[in-house]
């Protein structure tokens, strides 16, 4: 499965600042594309389960079209998203 990330959502999961993933992008070394002048980036997720949060302008922010959530440790819920095995 192949799922559609903004640079701050991967630089959360890589651990780098959010300029440094946009750099990145730039210079063609992550799967990224400009939609409407905001950055994406193109990963593939392998088999398993996920759990997700947007974080937008300093607020994180819960997927409208998710169909599964968990709680986690900061009394707010995650979404989840499983990817079966092929």
């Amino acid at each position: 499965m192949i799922e559609t990330l903004t640079p701050s959502e991967v630089a959360k999961s890589l651990k780098l600042h959010p300029f440094t993933v946009t750099r990145l992008a730039r210079e063609g070394k992550l799967p990224a594309f400009k939609v409407g002048g905001v950055w994406q980036i193109t990963l593939p997720l392998f088999p398993g389960r996920y759990e997700y949060q947007f974080y937008v302008d300093g607020q994180w922010y819960n997927d409208l079209k998710s169909a599964k959530r968990t709680p986690n440790l900061y009394g707010t819920e995650n979404d989840v998203i499983e990817v079966p095995a092929s």
